[in-house]
């Protein structure tokens, strides 16, 4: 169940919370904000955004939380950035860009055309500074301390991949993919095709399955609307 403002009774029964993750939370500061706001309640998200990401982050509490694995498995839609003439080891800003390279010889229809190589069913490599297991331990972990991670490629699906708007080095885009895609792996890929590297410079989750970010709360919204909820079900209170 959505609700747009559910009472705190329905919160401790069980809804879907719609939050707009804001820039540089991880999911975990932005559902530990949502967590202390209403106390006592299980609580749950549904697909982790990375902290440079911004956009839909649904919370399930209560008896939703059976839920989240059904919401996981929906299309998600992105919009954002690649910034081409570079690459990074995280394939995003949260490491430095280098391995510079020319781009001027680049055209909008090759940027275009290059779409089509990644569009529909294709396979993809994880990047290595992601949170994927391997021997027990987050990739990133192993990438960090300097150890060798290899990892296979994963089948996904990109159901639509347009871009919006060039304007060199920057390359705007909106994607709807099957989950486990990364991102940061198209951008990437995306460079590598190119023959001039990228890397995903911006990110916005704008929608899961039917659920839309426009329909999300602010974390500071949630946590006003609860305070008065509060106020209103003093004997409610946690």
């Amino acid at each position: 169940m959505i609700e747009n403002k559910p009472t705190l009774a329905q919160i401790q029964e069980g809804v879907a919370i719609l939050i707009d993750k804001p820039l540089n939370w991880s999911s975990f500061d932005a559902i530990n904000k949502i967590k202390w706001s209403i106390r006592k309640v299980k609580i749950g998200h549904c697909g982790t955004l990375d902290p440079l990401a911004t956009g839909l982050l649904i919370c399930c509490t209560g008896k939703m939380t059976k839920q989240i694995t059904t919401f996981q498995k929906q299309e998600k839609e992105y919009t954002g950035t690649f910034t081409i003439g570079a690459t990074t080891p995280t394939y995003d800003l949260e490491s430095e860009p280098g391995n510079f390279s020319d781009y001027s010889s680049v055209t909008p229809e090759q940027i275009r055309q290059t779409c089509t190589l990644f569009t529909g069913d294709i396979r993809q490599v994880p990047p290595i500074h992601s949170a994927i297991k391997q021997d027990g331990k987050p990739v990133y972990k192993l990438a960090r301390a300097g150890k060798e991670v290899q990892l296979e490629p994963r089948a996904v699906t990109i159901h639509e991949f347009e871009i919006t708007n060039i304007n060199l080095p920057v390359i705007t885009f909106r994607v709807v993919c099957s989950t486990g895609t990364y991102i940061r792996s198209l951008a990437h890929d995306f460079g590598q095709a190119l023959g001039c590297g990228a890397y995903l410079s911006s990110l916005r989750r704008t929608r899961i399955g039917d659920v839309s970010v426009n329909d999300a709360w602010t974390v500071q919204e949630w946590v006003d609307y609860i305070k008065a909820e509060k106020e209103k079900e003093p004997a409610i209170q946690s």
